[in-house]
Formats: C-alpha cells, structure tokens, sequence
C-alpha cells in the first residue's frame, strides 16, 4: 500500500508539473515542530506533553490563477509526543519521524497573505523511544506506517522569502491497536525561500 500511495503521491505531483511548468515556483522550508497526541483511546495521552522538533524539506507553488495556487511539498517532519519531563535531563520522547507530502490549495486573500488547506499523506521512517541519546527502536507491530492529516494555514510571502504558521490534523490512528484512538497533532512554524 505505501508504494501505491507514493506512486499516485509522485504521480499528482508530476502530472502538476507538466501543465503548468513555465509558471512552477520551487523552494526550500524549514521550521519547528510542536506535536502530540489526540485521541479518547488512552487516558495516558492526556498529560503528554508536545515534543517539540524540526521539520525540513522541499515546496513548489504552481500558480493556477492571480489569487489561486496548489502547493505540493515534500517534507521530513520529526513528530511524536513527550511521555516523561524532566526538570533537571532531557525529556523522554515517543519520537515518530514521517516523510511527509502535503498537497495544498492556497488561496491569496490580499497581497503576500494566503491562507492553506489540503490533506497531507504520511510515511514513517523512524520511530523510537528515548532522550536523544542510547536510543531504543521499537517494533512495526502496532504502529501505522501510513499517517493521512488534514492541513490548516497561512503563510504571508516577502518578495522571495515566505513565513508560515500550519496546524495538522491526524485522521488515522497512530497505533494499529484495538481500542486505541490515538491520531497526531502537530503544530508547524518555519520559513522558506522561492527561486
């Protein structure tokens, strides 16, 4: 299933590409993560606090009017959840780390300021518990390889530089567990450069 969904992820982007490749903006983003967990499936979720992180990756803007744009983007996002704070160590992390393809349609509501929206497919590449150092890798038994989020945000653009603030929703279950309605809940906040 994760090789269909890369394909049509490649696909959609490739096919955008052709039909308006003279008009294609690329660039480069990066930016904060503060992500958690939401769900009703386990009452431990509900004192976690957010991990906070970095996500990093590639943007093109395919402008399909004055006011109108798609914006795919191809992003490593560190996410996750801290189960432990410590006060005077380094928080123990339930670090989940996705490659992640937003699609979004962006619509410029006056000038540089647009506000986002679009689903945002997610593939997991690592995922572990630890402080950042000595690490334990978990097992791929009961966590979901594929994470769907709905995305919500605006970005304001300078000249070539950009600024934006983004919410995900998760949609899908973190855990392939019975009885466990756990999704991510991820906060971004970055900037960007357009060539």
């Amino acid at each position: 299933m994760k090789k269909s969904l890369l394909f049509i992820a490649a696909m959609i982007l490739s096919t955008t590409f052709v039909a308006a490749q003279e008009f294609v903006y690329f660039g480069a983003k990066g930016g904060v993560n503060f992500s958690n967990f939401s769900g009703d499936g386990w009452s431990g979720f509900d004192d976690g606090d957010a991990r906070t992180a970095y996500h990093l990756g590639l943007v093109a803007e395919v402008p399909v009017s004055d006011r109108f744009s798609i914006q795919p983007e191809v992003l490593y996002s560190a996410q996750g959840y801290d189960i432990v704070r410590r006060e005077n160590g380094a928080d123990l992390e339930h670090k989940l780390d996705y490659v992640t393809v937003p699609v979004l349609a962006k619509l410029y509501v006056y000038r540089g300021l647009s506000l986002e929206a679009g689903p945002q497919f997610g593939f997991l590449a690592d995922h572990e518990v630890g402080t950042g150092e000595n690490d334990m890798d978990l097992g791929d038994d009961n966590i979901n390889n594929f994470d769907l989020s709905l995305g919500l945000g605006a970005s304001v653009k300078l000249n070539k530089f950009f600024i934006y603030g983004r919410y995900n929703a998760g949609m899908t279950d973190v855990y392939d567990v019975d009885g466990v309605d756990v999704k991510n809940s991820v906060v971004q906040a970055g900037v960007g450069i357009l060539f």
